[in-house]
This record gives structure tokens, sequence and C-alpha cells, in this order.
């Protein structure tokens, strides 16, 4: 592998996968079913735009259950190019004076993955899905913010039409971004689907919202610094309070952070990212996402093979 680094300044950022959901609506381990042509995952390829944009450690949130899995595959692909650690998303894995409810099968959500690797993380990190490309363009704009040595949080956000599946609805977190270029908010829509040029999202009640394509939406790729996790776990608390019975309850990372920002305790800046974003959400995306894997390797942006 011939890798070309960008220089950033010191200390060199961490990348923080969240590779811990079991992938409900796709069936299976989605993040480690290959898409490039030598079996690379999409795992792969983010943490081979990462390595070149400047980040020097990657740190996995998985589940126990799958940490064989991600060393034979990811770890023996990367491991001599970029450190590696791994940390563990399990019920259990709850603040002091919090039980997981008899019952429970499915992990906290994006935010308990975050938490969880707090002990991990020592510089600033970006945070990214393990089921999600984001493009090499993205991972140089996060690291470029996080080498700049600014005290913000940041969040790479993408259009909506660059971030929407052929094959079913999508949930988005659309921003409300100020004058200054901050986030001010983040809607949830979780029914949106293609529609013409555009895109709509229905609601429970069947209302329908026309939405233009361009609106900025968040995919879970945040900039942060260790400063983000005593609010993190303050908003955690608060969310196990209310929901530590329910058995299907997830405590999504967007949702917490408008919670920060709302309350003041937080600033993130909105880096706009012209990358599309491809991912796995089910299983006919799997095809789609390959073809579009290939197309980026025959326009010279990745190598036949990785590694």
């Amino acid at each position: 592998m011939r890798l070309v680094f960008d220089m950033i300044s010191t200390p060199s950022p961490t990348l923080l996968v969240m590779a811990a959901g079991l992938g409900s609506r796709y069936g299976g381990l989605k993040q480690l079913d290959p898409v490039g042509p030598s079996g690379e995952t999409l795992i792969d390829y983010s943490i081979y735009d990462a390595i070149r944009a400047g980040f020097s450690r990657v740190v996995f949130v998985i589940r126990k259950e799958i940490e064989s899995a991600f060393r034979e595959t990811v770890a023996a692909r990367f491991a001599s190019h970029i450190a590696m650690d791994y940390v563990f998303q399990e019920l259990d894995s709850l603040p002091s004076g919090f039980v997981a409810p008899h019952g429970r099968t499915r992990p906290w959500g994006t935010a308990h993955a975050v938490l969880v690797a707090a002990e991990a993380i020592q510089t600033p990190f970006t945070v990214i899905n393990a089921d999600d490309f984001y493009g090499a363009e993205s991972m140089r704009i996060a690291a470029q913010h996080l080498g700049s040595g600014s005290p913000e949080h940041a969040m790479v956000a993408f259009p909506l039409r660059n971030t929407l599946s052929p094959f079913g609805t999508v949930s988005r977190g659309i921003c409300e971004v100020d004058g200054s270029g901050h986030l001010r908010g983040i809607a949830e829509r979780t029914r949106i689907a293609a529609d013409g040029g555009g895109a709509c999202n229905t609601d429970p009640d069947g209302h329908v919202t026309l939405l233009t394509g361009d609106e900025l939406v968040s995919m879970n790729v945040w900039c942060f610094t260790p400063a983000i996790f005593p609010g993190l776990r303050e908003c955690f608390a608060g969310y196990l309070r209310e929901h530590a019975n329910d058995l299907a309850a997830e405590a999504f990372l967007p949702s917490f952070v408008n919670e920060l920002i709302t309350s003041g305790n937080a600033r993130v800046r909105v880096l706009e990212t012209p990358d599309s974003w491809v991912g796995i959400t089910y299983r006919e995306d799997l095809p789609y996402v390959a073809a579009g894997m290939r197309a980026l390797i025959d326009a010279g942006h990745y190598p036949e093979r990785l590694a």
C-alpha cells in the first residue's frame, strides 16, 4: 500500500468508528461484508482515506462477540499502517446506578457508542459509522478542522440528495445553520425518499413534506475534542432516567448534540462536503455500493487492492 499523507498540526487526530450495530434491516453483519474487488469493506476505504488525511489512530466501538471477525479482516489489512484499539459497547456498559432491563437485546445507540470510547480518546477525534462511506474529501475536511487547533466542535454535512438510497426510505437529520456557519439544530426525519430531483419525507401520521435535496444533513461525521464527553454523559444519564426500561430505546448522537447546542453547552461548526455518501442499510444496497466503489477505482481514486 502506498499512501501520501497530508501534513496537519499535532496532535494527530483519532478516528472513532462505530461498528456495534446489529443491522436488523439488513439481516446480518453488514460492517464486514465486502464491497471492494479484493474483499475490502466500507470500513477499509474509510481507514484508507483517514490515513491519507493524517489520522494516526483508529478506535473501533464493537460488540465483544465480533472482535475476532474485526481482527481477522480490518486489523489484518491495516495494522502495520495505523494504530488500532477496540472498545466494547455492551448492554451493561452503563453509568453507575443504571442496569439494562431484562429482555433488551439491541445496543443503546450512537451516543452511547461514543461514550464507551471516552477513556480511549485523548486527542481531537472524528466519529463515523462503520457501514457508511463518506469520501476522501470528507475525511480531509474533518482532519483539517481537527488539526487547526480550533476548540470548536464541527460536523461534516452532506447535501441531502447525495445521501439517498434507491432501495427504500432513510432517516436523516436535517441541519439548521445560522449566519455564522454554526449548527443551530437538527430535525430528525425518519422516512425520506427520493422524489424526482428532490426528496420527500412522510411522517408517522402520513403527512408528506417536500424537500429540495439541497438541505444539509448529518451523516454522523462529527469532529469533537474530548471536551464533549462531560456534556454527553449528562445527556445520557438524563436519557436513561426516562428510558432505561424501554427495550427498544436508542440514544442518538445527533439528538444529544442538539440538546447541548440548545442549552448553550456546545458550539458546532458546519463543514460542507461535496462528496456523495453511500451506505449499506438494506441488503439490496450491497451490489449498488460495490458498483460505486468499482467506479471510484476505475477513476483512479483508489487502488485495485488497498493492501
